[in-house]
């Protein structure tokens, strides 16, 4: 029998570690929560959930040097995943009541108000994955997500220049207008929505990304 492979929930003070930590390990995780430096560099993946603002989070973050392990952690090609505002706080920058504050700029974009005649979004809703998706193997169409959030990234623009480098496979949902639901790049993957709450479908999700540690 193999060894469960080693996950870190990195415990800033923002999003349900708890319930994560359940989820990972029904997938078959060895799950830690802490904000300890040595333990979060070396799992074999880094869980970065994320609740509430996107500026307070980034505070956390920083605060905790969550903005240095994640950085050194992908610096080396070793895995991260982020959750809901943990997705968001991983582009460059997020507007919330007109301020504001930057992202970890992982990626290019911006976090910004969803466009929907109810906001927040909140609920089960479906994930338009792309073909091929390591993250979503197994899992039809017709899955679905739960979700709870009031802001969300509307474009992707990041270009891949060197062709020897896999284009990230880009996972889209729809709330009164198209939004990113999950991207898988490299070492770095992230959901909008949560998969610790989202049943079977998140179950197998988070199952197949421990597949990739």
């Amino acid at each position: 029998m193999s060894t469960p492979k080693k996950v870190v929930v990195f415990d800033y003070g923002f999003g349900n570690v708890r319930s994560a930590e359940r989820a990972l390990a029904r997938a078959g995780a060895d799950v830690e929560i802490t904000r300890d430096y040595d333990r979060a560099m070396n799992a074999d993946g880094l869980l970065v959930p994320g609740v509430g603002a996107f500026a307070a989070c980034m505070q956390g973050l920083k605060e905790a040097r969550g903005d240095w392990i994640v950085g050194r952690r992908l610096s080396g090609g070793r895995p991260v995943m982020g959750i809901c505002v943990g997705m968001q706080i991983l582009f460059a920058r997020g507007i919330e009541h007109g301020v504001e504050t930057e992202g970890l700029d992982e990626w290019p974009g911006t976090v910004e108000p969803l466009k929907a005649e109810i906001v927040p979004h909140m609920g089960w809703n479906t994930v338009q994955a792309s073909a091929g998706s390591p993250l979503f193997k197994d899992l039809d169409d017709e899955a679905r997500f739960y979700f709870v959030h009031s802001y969300a990234v509307h474009d992707w623009s990041l270009e891949v220049v060197n062709p020897a480098m896999r284009a990230p496979y880009v996972h889209w949902s729809t709330h009164g207008e198209p939004f990113v639901a999950a991207v898988e790049n490299g070492a770095l993957s992230a959901t909008q929505f949560h998969p610790e709450k989202s049943g079977d479908a998140g179950a197998q999700l988070l199952t197949n990304w421990i597949g990739t540690l």
